[in-house]
């Protein structure tokens, strides 16, 4: 039996949870963010900024931690709005670079925006509303700088990222050989992402990338299978709780092997025609598609109506004592 199948234990506290000695996790709403100190040196970054409101809770987290002590570096999995909600308060605060894989510069530099999200994708809630979502540009140019080519990444000695593209064009995961844990940021997560409930209860499970804003299928693919492919002890995700064992495996194994059918929408904009993108930004966008008209929508626009119909009847009796 391998190390990875081993259970591991995650110590959660109050308000935060202990991923392995040394890596600390937080989730802000539906988001979650990661410390990872270098016990040697002592240094830490912060991996991914969660919401605007997640500000402050970082803060007071590293107080707690670190006494004040401002972290080496910010490091982003991804420039989606839920992993930079704070990056620009936090670096102007900290003074610190922060650092990303090249192919993500245009959309933290205020070149373009990100492919927009496709709430034609379905799932749940969170992807009918994903037209809500930012997909702007941020512009973090003073602060931003290019991950090494090689794999190191910054302060953190033996740690090593990956590119995995799909769910955003220089999108990265990172991972630490040693004791074999993965930071996957959104390459796949352990909640299901598009509904609501599931985000609400935590439930466990491997699922792909969140679907709403993923804009290349084959890359993300693609991307599962590399990291299927590290066997990792524990795995901590943009989204769900941390997941380890036996059974993370065999699930992560299952989305790996068959990820059509484990993660593809049944319909979706970037389904068979992705977004096409460079060092500058995007380049294409496949036409919009109509949005399904679902049961729960058709329900919701009859109790809107009937709240009307409700409110008018009323109003119309209060109009005729008046008179």
């Amino acid at each position: 039996m391998i190390k990875a199948q081993r259970k591991e234990t995650i110590h959660t506290h109050n308000h935060y949870y202990e991923v392995a000695p040394g890596i600390y996790g937080m989730k802000d709403k539906f988001v979650n963010f990661y410390i990872v100190q270098d016990t040697e040196s002592g240094n830490w970054v912060l991996i991914d900024t969660g919401l605007k409101t997640s500000a402050r809770k970082i803060l007071n987290l590293a107080d707690e931690l670190f006494q004040n002590r401002k972290p080496s570096a910010i490091i982003l999995t991804h420039g989606h709005f839920d992993h930079t909600g704070s990056v620009a308060e936090l670096a102007l605060h900290w003074k610190v670079n922060v650092y990303a894989h090249y192919l993500e510069f245009p959309y933290l530099s205020g070149l373009s925006g990100y492919p927009p999200p496709d709430p034609t994708v379905g799932g749940g809630l969170i992807s009918a509303l994903s037209p809500f979502y930012r997909s702007e540009p941020i512009d973090i140019s003073a602060f931003l700088a290019a991950l090494p080519e090689g794999g190191e990444v910054p302060f953190l000695p033996g740690w090593k990222y990956l590119h995995t593209p799909g769910h955003a064009p220089g999108h990265i995961s990172l991972f630490r050989d040693a004791d074999r844990i993965l930071i996957a940021g959104d390459a796949f997560v352990t909640t299901k992402p598009e509904s609501l409930f599931s985000t609400i209860t935590q439930k466990q499970k491997v699922y792909g990338p969140p679907k709403y804003f993923t804009c290349d299928w084959n890359a993300a693919a693609v991307s599962v299978r590399t990291l299927a492919e590290l066997h990792p002890a524990i795995v901590a995700t943009g989204h769900g709780k941390p997941f380890s064992g036996l059974e993370m495996n065999e699930q992560l194994r299952r989305l790996a092997e068959n990820f059509n059918e484990e993660a593809l929408p049944d319909r979706g904009r970037y389904l068979n025609d992705p977004a096409i993108v460079d060092a500058s930004g995007v380049l294409y966008i496949p036409p919009k598609l109509p949005a399904p008209v679902r049961k729960w929508m058709i329900a919701a626009g009859i109790a809107v109506a009937g709240l009307l119909v409700i409110g008018l009847v009323r109003y119309s009796g209060k109009e005729k004592n008046k008179r």
